[in-house]
């Protein structure tokens, strides 16, 4: 392994780069160079998806073999030009009151956060100082239900949620399971969010409570869908799309079209197959962002 720095300019902003032939996907022999390689290319689709949001993540410096840890806070050694945000820390597992958040809004903070091993990316539902414009449900599989059954809920669910006028648009979680992302009007508390994504989840596990569960309790989730409404606590993130995984291949959380899904429902496509970086770039190429329109704002969730 070389340990050598390689200075390099992006977008005018000096950077020091360390330890690029460091393979951080063992089983795949992905170096961190691929890395931010990867960083670098998706970031035109990826950045305004990532933009004005306090970000969390989730670093393996010794690869995702090698233990990782979750990072908030600004580290010590942030560039002045990276953008920080200083916000309310609720539920902060270390007593925080408020925490120095990274916004990732341009190509060199998201150049930096690679370099630093930082794989995967989580995000909040809102941006900072609003009230949420997006509603994350997110669909975990109690074994032995897998991606297949996941597809089956996602489509319930999109249909539910059309009847009261909001659209959803699917990616994998780049593991086992998926979410389904709403645009809404950013106007009602996460509170509110989170309430109306509990009632219809709730709506939906008495609909077909063979494959539903609402619950968190573990032990009801065998062979069912976990529809996990509570993702949109203000205290909750979810992995951005395009954000890289930990897993043993460099696999990416993926935007679905809905024919995608309705195929994976009917189990004609491989169920469990995570997309990887190289897919991903190539889908992007192809069909551009498939969430862009989670950019453009949404209606309001209706109250009881």
């Amino acid at each position: 392994m070389s340990a050598e720095r390689l200075r390099v300019e992006v977008e005018g902003r000096a950077l020091e780069l360390s330890n690029l032939d460091k393979v951080l996907y063992p089983a795949a022999g992905f170096t961190k160079g691929e890395v931010i390689d990867y960083y670098t290319r998706i970031a035109p689709v990826l950045l305004p998806h990532l933009r004005d949001r306090a970000l969390t993540r989730i670093r393996f410096p010794n690869g995702v073999e090698g233990g990782s840890f979750f990072e908030k806070n600004a580290p010590a050694a942030t560039p002045g030009w990276v953008r920080t945000e200083t916000l309310p820390a609720p539920g902060s597992s270390k007593g925080r009151e408020t925490i120095d958040y990274v916004v990732a809004d341009d190509l060199p903070t998201l150049v930096w956060l690679a370099n630093l091993a930082a794989l995967e990316l989580h995000t909040p539902q809102w941006r900072v100082g609003e009230h949420p414009d997006m509603m994350v449900v997110d669909l975990d599989p109690g074994a032995p239900a897998a991606l297949k059954q996941c597809c089956q809920v996602a489509l319930a669910m999109r249909d539910r949620l059309a009847e009261d006028g909001i659209d959803s648009y699917p990616k994998t979680s780049g593991k086992k399971g998926m979410q389904l992302c709403c645009p809404i009007a950013g106007t009602q508390s996460s509170d509110d969010v989170s309430a109306y994504a509990k009632r219809i989840a709730q709506e939906l596990e008495r609909a077909h409570p063979k494959v539903v569960v609402s619950k968190m309790a573990k032990n009801l989730r065998p062979g069912k869908v976990f529809i996990d409404w509570s993702q949109n606590n203000a205290a909750k993130t979810t992995v951005a799309p395009y954000s890289m995984r930990a897993q043993s291949v460099p696999s990416v959380s993926t935007p679905l079209t809905w024919d995608e899904v309705e195929a994976g429902a009917a189990g004609k496509r491989p169920a469990s197959k995570p997309y990887t970086t190289a897919e991903v770039l190539q889908r992007v190429e192809k069909s551009g962002d498939l969430l862009a329109p989670l950019l453009d704002g949404g209606p309001e969730l209706p109250t009881p």
